[in-house]
């Protein structure tokens, strides 16, 4: 297997896949649907190729690791297969952004940052896949419920089984996120930032490397909490709002 995967030309494979399930969900699935939905529909489709996969294959790539899991150890040969895996899928809806949403800089600037770090980890430095496959994971356990709640999002003002959905996933989504992303997320990027400031990575991993890591994953954290924070009282203040309502 890990013979196989050094030879195979894994990248373009996964972005084909990435282009036609962007394709298939665009001009078949969501052909129905509004122009102003389908691009954005289209990429939760694809999103939802993207990311339950790479937990499943981020989880594989760490717990069959050849080597002792550090966070500068060399990256094993499954490992940069899950990173092309992703690096197709981020390349691909930054296309997407760029074509139909080239106004939401907030996303183009997070997908370039996260190509950087994937790319430079698997094609520049060879070391620190680890790092990247936990956090991967961590930022993709999430998404088939975000991408399920983000449809049904698209859909609540028309159709009342999409509203139902919405709302019913909303709550534990918000849970779920919050725990992924702000507390798990945070406690390993500050164990992952201890790891290389100690010297960890030392003659391993160039400091301009783990640096700019640092910061794109740093930042990357406090957006995503910054975003569920407000996610969370929008939340509450629908609520307050309709008890409100009820007493009058």
């Amino acid at each position: 297997m890990e013979t196989l995967l050094n030879f195979t030309p894994a990248f373009p494979i996964f972005f084909l896949m990435f282009l036609l399930a962007y394709l298939f969900a665009f001009l078949v699935v969501f052909r129905n649907w509004s122009p102003k939905q389908k691009p954005e529909a289209s990429s939760c489709l694809m999103s939802l190729t993207h990311g339950t996969p790479a937990v499943i294959m981020a989880t594989r790539a760490l717990m069959n690791s050849p080597t002792p899991l550090s966070f500068a150890s060399p990256n094993a040969s499954f490992q940069n297969f899950v990173l092309e895996f992703s690096i197709a899928y981020f390349l691909m809806d930054l296309l997407h952004y760029m074509v139909f949403v080239p106004s939401d800089l907030l996303f183009i600037g997070h997908h370039l940052a996260t190509l950087y770090v994937f790319v430079t980890c698997r094609y520049v430095v060879h070391h620190g896949a680890v790092a990247i496959l936990v956090l991967l994971f961590l930022a993709e356990v999430t998404s088939a419920c975000q991408n399920v709640r983000s449809l049904a999002n698209l859909r609540r003002a028309d159709v009342p089984l999409a509203a139902k959905v919405y709302e019913f996933l909303s709550p534990p989504f918000y849970v779920f996120y919050s725990v992924a992303r702000g507390v798990l997320g945070t406690l390993v990027v500050y164990k992952i930032g201890v790891f290389y400031a100690s010297g960890g990575a030392n003659n391993l991993i160039p400091r301009w490397a783990w640096i700019s890591w640092m910061v794109v994953i740093v930042v990357a954290v406090m957006i995503s909490i910054l975003w569920v924070s407000n996610l969370w009282i929008f939340w509450f203040r629908q609520r307050s709002h309709r008890a409100q309502k009820k007493v009058k």
